[in-house]
């Protein structure tokens, strides 16, 4: 297992590394090896080719952090509901913090991210309430399948609403029409400075829940025997996911299946452990998402094929074969 750790860490490694610089040489123009480390390192401000670098640096850490907050809010939610199919997107998470924020913007004017990240984690908090009580329902409790199924219902019903809302505002439909389906397009750092604090907390929160996670995965009764307390466990892991989901969606909209492929992926690696599941969750996350939107840029050059919708593509056949995986229980 040791061995298929550093495996691991050498994979994600080479592969952020790869995207990264694919996400700086590649857009509308691409640009050479020499242009991106001048681009990166000390733009020539009448290059055009490393100002085009320059400008794509923002959206490239913007992938990257979006990407891990995704992935570890998957990790989190699969270990507290013991549900391989939990995922922000999924259990309406994301479809919750988007209908309030594009509320906000439509309804009360709200047009800074510090004033409407409140809402994301407010809608965010209250979908999961939401799904988590409908797929209780029933003597025998969350299941992974009626979750998955009140997760589909609930962001469904969502996502009518959050049309309804845009359709009705021309304007606020044309101001957010590429935030709707996700889309890293418009990263600044200011945006990413406001929302930096809201990802290291729910990383730090989701961290800390890790030993909590693995006495969970045994039951609530052993968990208890071994002395944890489960409710401060699902309470402190649920904080971390609305955080980290939360932000993910308040700054570049509503992105699906990151969360729920990536903390598969990185189990092949890593074993059920938490306190290694969780970093590569968030580092496989940052890998995909980055380069899902690198090839999004590149099959519709010189436009730009937004990253929500590329994750679909890539998604949706992994959890279709999650869900034909009838022995898939709970985790």
């Amino acid at each position: 297992m040791r061995r298929r750790r550093v495996l691991g860490l050498l994979v994600c490694v080479a592969v952020l590394v790869l995207f990264s610089v694919a996400s700086l040489a590649f857009g509308s123009r691409v640009v050479s090896w020499p242009d991106v480390v001048g681009g990166v390192l000390n733009p020539a401000p009448d290059d055009i080719a490393q100002a085009a670098v320059h400008a794509r640096i923002p959206r490239t850490v913007l992938g990257l952090l979006v990407g891990a907050a995704l992935g570890l809010a998957g990790a989190v939610m699969q270990g507290l509901t013991r549900n391989p199919l939990a995922d922000p997107g999924i259990l309406g998470v994301n479809a919750g913090a988007s209908l309030l924020v594009v509320v906000g913007i439509a309804w009360f004017g709200l047009s800074d991210l510090n004033q409407y990240i409140w809402l994301a984690f407010l809608g965010a908090a209250l979908a999961a309430g939401l799904v988590y009580a409908i797929g209780s329902l029933g003597r025998e409790g969350a299941t992974p399948l009626k979750l998955a199924l009140a997760g589909a219902a609930t962001t469904a019903a969502i996502s009518s609403m959050v049309s309804m809302v845009l359709l009705a505002r021309n304007d606020v439909l044309e101001s957010f029409r590429f935030w709707q389906v996700g889309s890293l397009g418009r990263a600044d750092f200011t945006q990413i400075g406001e929302v930096l604090p809201f990802f290291v907390v729910g990383a730090l929160l989701a961290l800390a829940s890790a030993r909590g996670l693995d006495a969970l995965a045994l039951g609530d009764d052993l968990a208890v025997g071994l002395g944890q307390r489960t409710g401060s466990i699902r309470l402190l892991g649920a904080a971390a996911a609305v955080l980290l989901a939360g932000s993910a969606t308040a700054i570049a909209g509503p992105i699906a299946f990151v969360g729920l492929v990536m903390p598969h992926l990185a189990r092949t690696f890593t074993g059920p452990t938490h306190r290694w599941l969780l970093p590569y969750s968030a580092a496989f996350g940052a890998a995909l998402l980055l380069g899902a939107d690198v090839l999004g840029r590149i099959l519709t050059r010189p436009q730009d094929l937004e990253v929500g919708i590329m994750t679909a593509l890539l998604g949706a056949p992994f959890f279709i074969v999650i869900i034909r995986r009838s022995k898939v229980r709970e985790l």
